[in-house]
């Protein structure tokens, strides 16, 4: 009884977690009304918002009120991940109404576009070039609003102890600072800075105001919707790429690294093993993409080096804005960015993948080994790593865990490609759709479409799911909400 007792205590706590979530989710669905005001004639589908904003409301005050405790609760890591998990899959079932509504989809192609925004992955099955303009703003908030993630909006928000374990869930276990809420806000704070100055950046570039504010929201959120069907490559302007090139990159910082670098810290961020790896990654397989695919594609020498720069950097950071079309390019290439949007992005970034610092453990480990065999029985090897601003000496279970993931990621990237290469889809297509698909990227070879199989639709919809919110977090959440169900029905 005391067990039951307890855990009724624990999960109400949750759910009220949840409802101010959904309330604040709920504010931000009427967001996209302000358009109405130089365009009033997307008043007709206002409806498309406010009903579902009211409903989300409803009902997030309801699970507020109705099991909001006195009791200061902390929230555990795997609570944490009950709370996200609820959290991300109400909002997006509701954030998937606009899109029936406005557009007409059917529920299974609009949750596959909410899921694509949330997640800030970027593949899309909207007509840009006939949906209005609430709708291209919608797509864009919920990409800027899923970089940052509920758990930091929820946190920077509320007064009260709720700890680092919705956080952790959401894959930010770093802090910027060791109070809760004012990291979450110092996060916002840096985000909405990048946002902010993009705009302003993509205005000067030549984009109209509307253009740069959505591409500044999904460019920073590493998420890639864009207002044009040609993405970036509408505008074919070194100016507006250059713009683009700095906001990926800084999306792909962890928000540790970002906040070192608006510190001054430049030394301590060049000394992380994701801005090493990345030091030698990104000029490698710019190279590489330029010798082996752009340069026989593209004729002019800036032409060929801009496009080669820009795939591998839009590849690398998951964000999925491109300049040119995949379907003349060579495999080679194709498979230079397959890998990239295997290997994602920074930790506790806006990005996704499997991350650049586990892929620099898993490299650091096989040196470790290599050197250990050839090192004397007595000899000690010191394992450790720069994470953010601390180093953290590793031990065999840390390095399993990191191994397994990239095990279990790599696991479910075949198995999804199985799939797409079931519903009668070339293998190197599949290959490179679904690893945009898990990576959160949104980089597409035309395999992502309204027409799609729904064996394909729904094998990426909950490919990007678990590329956004991990894989360990999702399976540990649904076993304790198994077991917990098993231990309250008991009499």
């Amino acid at each position: 009884m005391r067990e039951k007792e307890y855990l009724k205590q624990r999960y109400a706590s949750i759910i009220s977690a949840v409802g101010m979530i959904l309330l604040l989710s709920s504010a931000m669905m009427l967001t996209p009304l302000l358009i109405l005001i130089s365009h009033p004639e997307e008043a007709i589908h206002a409806w498309a918002f406010v009903v579902p904003a009211a409903s989300l409301f409803l009902l997030g005050i309801v699970l507020w009120k109705a099991f909001r405790s006195p009791l200061n609760i902390t929230l555990t890591i795997q609570e944490g991940g009950i709370t996200v998990l609820l959290s991300w899959i109400v909002v997006i079932l509701f954030s998937a109404w606009p899109f029936i509504s406005a557009l007409g989809l059917p529920y299974s192609r609009a949750l596959f576009e909410s899921v694509s925004g949330w997640t800030t992955t970027g593949l899309s099955i909207v007509d840009v070039t006939s949906a209005g303009k609430m709708i291209l703003i919608w797509r864009s908030i919920i990409q800027l609003a899923g970089g940052a993630g509920l758990a930091i909006i929820m946190m920077s928000a509320i007064v009260g102890p709720v700890g680092v374990g919705i956080s952790s869930a959401e894959g930010r276990s770093d802090q910027l600072v060791p109070q809760v809420k004012q990291s979450a806000r110092l996060v916002l704070i840096i985000y909405a800075g990048y946002a902010l100055a993009g705009t302003f950046a993509y205005w000067m570039a030549g984009m109209t105001f509307f253009d740069a504010v959505n591409h500044a929201f999904t460019a920073v959120s590493t998420g890639g919707f864009s207002t044009r069907a040609e993405s970036i490559g509408y505008w074919n302007s070194t100016a507006i790429e250059a713009v683009t090139l700095p906001l990926m990159f800084l999306g792909n910082l962890s928000f540790v690294s970002a906040w070192l670098l608006w510190r001054g810290k430049l030394r301590m961020v060049i000394r992380n093993g994701e801005a090493r790896l990345l030091a030698v990654l990104i000029p490698l397989s710019a190279a590489a993409v330029f010798l082996l695919t752009s340069r026989a594609l593209y004729p002019q020498l800036g032409k060929s080096i801009r496009v080669a720069v820009f795939e591998t950097m839009t590849a690398i950071t998951t964000t999925g804005f491109s300049t040119v079309s995949y379907a003349n390019w060579n495999s080679a290439g194709l498979f230079l960015l397959i890998l990239l949007m295997l290997i994602g992005g920074g930790t506790c970034s806006t990005a996704g993948g499997i991350k650049q610092y586990r892929v620099y453990l898993f490299w650091r480990t096989l040196r470790w080994d290599i050197q250990r065999a050839i090192m004397p029985r007595t000899a000690i090897l010191e394992r450790s790593l720069l994470e953010g601003n601390r180093r953290v000496f590793l031990d065999d279970a840390r390095i399993r865990q990191v191994l397994t993931f990239i095990l279990m990621y790599l696991m479910t990237f075949l198995f999804g490609v199985l799939i797409l290469c079931a519903c009668g889809y070339p293998l190197v297509d599949s290959l490179f759709e679904f690893a945009s698909a898990l990576g959160t990227v949104g980089l597409s070879v035309g395999v992502t479409n309204a027409g799609m199989p729904d064996a394909a639709l729904w094998s990426e919809t909950i490919a990007m799911f678990l590329g956004r919110l991990e894989f360990i977090v999702v399976i540990v959440s649904v076993i304790k909400i198994s077991r917990d169900v098993r231990i309250l029905k008991k009499s």
